[in-house]
């Protein structure tokens, strides 16, 4: 291939590739290449190895070659084709890395140059490599030898070349005066990051009298790049290397080496230092130089068959570019979708932060919208109409208050019926299915039975012999039956109060999660959470107000107009007379009342005497105390229950819970209060901007992407 022909072939590619490469570009320069990972291409590889030499003839800028100087930090070369640029417009900007604090980053971002030339990149360089605070440049004396932040060149020109291409200091392989570990690592570090990048053409740079296969370079571009699909390496110093030693330079450029790569190897040579006295070596002269070099004799031999194709800083420039161009092709869709995803998230992450509110009557306009959306789910919320959301807010279980509190109320309920009871051993005071379970237990065996032995205990000796008053023999006065009832609600008090703060602390969690869901900023959330929490408090101290009137209420004389504890009684009263007629018919019968057995007089007569009087008075008052105390507790327990739920729990809870944060009130609130509330911070406000921002960067690259 002559020069002509190659120089043609790269400039019919260039033309194909402009407005791919056109588009990295212009998302590089809207900024979306500092959020997201686009195509670009990276030159790195050990120090000394001809990096600059390679980045100069892929990009035809004279970088400098002084030691120390442009190899301390990436610098990231962005070449933008323009035929209204007859005259290069040169442009050196900073980089931050993220690590910066932010009065860093404002100083990094403030440096920017114009360049008339190349001539003057090295004092730019030095310039930047003390405005980076790097040791050795300018007065710097201590700080890093590298830096992590990044030298961006941005040159706009009518030379035909679109790329973007980012040089990385050398890995170091030994550390020593100037270079310590912590250099080492921080470069190595340095060169991860960019080559890890799946988006990320590795341009490998190797020295031809190297072994490949102890490069480091390699080895990090195998690890970033298992499948070998976006690295491409490129042998420098060909000229230096020992006579003899040509075939495993040919074997490189065949890809015939013990380390291959997928994408193979170019063999370029560097200009040397007497090419280079009259000053930078144009593209043609240097091609030309390069072609006569490798058309040489040395090469020419058997064991140094070179593919041709893959020799000369031309067929490497071509094959970057239309494999830049096929990258791009690749990548370009899965920018745009993950410009999307950014964008979502940007929006989502903005959200929270609500309107913009600079002055008052922003703020107040704020907390009115809030008041209202906290109002209606909360009325929703008490009424258990959780569609009127569309169930964005009651998706989850314990956002649905109603539904929760109703199930709290039955939890208390059953506690109430299974522990409300003091002295557990009647049946009216156990498990009512258990109860529904037992039989009946007749007057015959109350000698024989426990639970009503005991009850004969507590009902004589701790009750009716301490209230005896002036009345006859086996009858009762009203303190008997209150004591034995006070005796036996005793734990009603503490259910409630336990019943009460569930439901209290299940309230104040629903309402945290409801600032969440209606107010996300987690500063006005604090603040409206503590204003509503006070409301609540003084709701809580009127519950326990009302509970302790209930209660003293329940301490007062046992007073009902309820006909269910009438027929309590009489059913008391008939169960055990149906008992005592029962055990005398099975006794009669030899227990099988369903045979047609012939029952003897004189056998029924025998145990009628079971119907005798009660002898003993005070015997008679204490069972008769019993069964109304049964009755009683039965309907007041009811009772009780009900007016926890009603009274405690609905009117001083539930009833004006969408009231505490009203947006009745908040006009009435003063313009210190409402900026207290839910004036915007410093903080937030910075990070809004820089969401919006964000928002306005990826927006930006949609539309240069659509």
């Amino acid at each position: 291939m002559t020069l002509n022909n190659s120089t043609t072939l790269t400039q019919e590619t260039t033309n194909r590739s402009k407005p791919l490469l056109q588009k990295i570009a212009e998302l590089r320069a809207v900024g979306v290449g500092d959020h997201i990972s686009l195509p670009q291409l990276v030159v790195c590889g050990d120090q000394s190895a001809g990096k600059s030499s390679v980045l100069e003839g892929i990009t035809e800028i004279p970088f400098p070659r002084a030691d120390g100087v442009c190899t301390k930090f990436a610098t990231e070369i962005t070449l933008t084709h323009s035929n209204t640029h007859q005259t290069a417009e040169i442009t050196a900007t900073i980089i931050p890395h993220a690590g910066r604090t932010e009065e860093e980053k404002v100083k990094l971002l403030a440096f920017k140059r114009k360049l008339k030339g190349y001539e003057e990149l090295p004092d730019i360089i030095k310039e930047v490599g003390e405005v980076m605070g790097l040791r050795g440049f300018g007065e710097n004396v201590e700080g890093p030898a590298f830096g992590q932040d990044v030298l961006s060149i941005h040159e706009v020109s009518d030379k035909g070349r679109h790329l973007t291409v980012v040089d990385l200091p050398g890995l170091i392989a030994v550390p020593g005066e100037d270079q310590t570990d912590g250099d080492v690592d921080i470069v190595a570090d340095l060169v991860k990051r960019y080559i890890e990048s799946p988006r990320t053409i590795i341009a490998a740079i190797i020295q031809a009298g190297n072994d490949t296969a102890t490069q480091k370079i390699i080895k990090m571009a195998q690890k970033v790049d298992p499948s070998g699909d976006r690295t491409v390496g490129v042998v420098t110093k060909p000229d230096l290397i020992n006579e003899g030693t040509e075939g495993r330079v040919g074997k490189l450029s065949r890809n015939e080496d013990t380390i291959k790569l997928k994408r193979g190897y170019f063999i370029v040579k560097n200009p040397a230092p007497k090419d280079l006295e009259e000053g930078t070596l144009s593209a043609e002269k240097r091609a030309r130089q390069e072609a006569n070099y490798f058309a040489g004799a040395r090469w020419q031999q058997p064991t140094a068959q070179l593919n041709k194709s893959r020799v000369g800083m031309p067929n490497l420039f071509k094959y970057l570019q239309e494999y830049l161009e096929e990258h791009i092709k690749r990548e370009l869709p899965k920018v745009l979708d993950d410009i999307r995803q950014l964008l979502k998230g940007a929006d989502n992450a903005l959200r929270p932060f609500g309107p913009e509110r600079h002055e008052v009557v922003d703020i107040r306009a704020y907390l009115t919208d809030i008041s209202l959306k906290y109002r209606d789910i909360c009325k929703y919320g008490v009424k258990g109409t959780y569609e009127n959301l569309g169930d964005s807010f009651f998706k989850e279980d314990d956002t649905r208050l109603r539904a929760q509190v109703q199930q709290f109320n039955d939890q208390f309920a059953t506690d109430m019926r299974l522990n409300g009871a003091k002295r557990k051993y009647f049946a009216a005071f156990a498990d009512e299915n258990e109860a529904a379970g037992a039989q009946t237990t007749s007057t015959s065996d109350d000698e024989n039975n426990t639970d009503a032995t005991e009850a004969k205990i507590w009902t004589k000796k701790e009750s009716w012999l301490e209230t005896r008053g002036c009345e006859l023999p086996g009858n009762t006065n009203s303190d008997f039956l209150t004591e034995l009832y006070h005796e036996q609600c005793s734990p009603w008090l503490e259910i409630a109060e336990s019943h009460l703060k569930k439901v209290y602390d299940y309230i104040n969690l629903f309402i945290q999660k409801l600032f969440v869901f209606i107010a996300p900023d987690d500063q006005v959330q604090r603040n409206l959470l503590k204003e509503v929490e006070e409301s609540l408090r003084a709701c809580i101290d009127d519950a326990k107000l009302e509970m302790k009137k209930l209660w003293q209420d329940e301490m007062t004389l046992p007073m009902t107009y309820n006909h269910y504890y009438t027929d309590n009684v009489q059913k008391e009263r008939k169960d055990e007379l149906t008992g005592i007629l029962r055990s005398i018919l099975n006794d009669a019968t030899n227990g099988n009342l369903n045979a047609n057995t012939h029952v003897h007089t004189s056998t029924i007569r025998s145990h009628l005497g079971l119907l005798k009087t009660e002898p003993n008075m005070e015997a008679q008052a204490c069972k008769d105390a019993i069964i109304s105390l049964k009755a009683y507790y039965k309907v007041a327990l009811k009772t009780f229950v009900d007016n926890v739920c009603r009274q405690v729990i609905e009117r001083h809870i539930l009833r004006d819970l969408a009231e505490l944060f009203s947006p009745v009130g908040i006009p009435k609130y003063s313009d210190e209060k409402v900026k207290l509330l839910a004036a915007e911070s410093e903080e937030s406000h910075r990070k809004r901007e820089k969401l919006k921002k964000l928002k306005e960067t990826l927006e930006s690259g949609l539309k240069i992407l659509g």
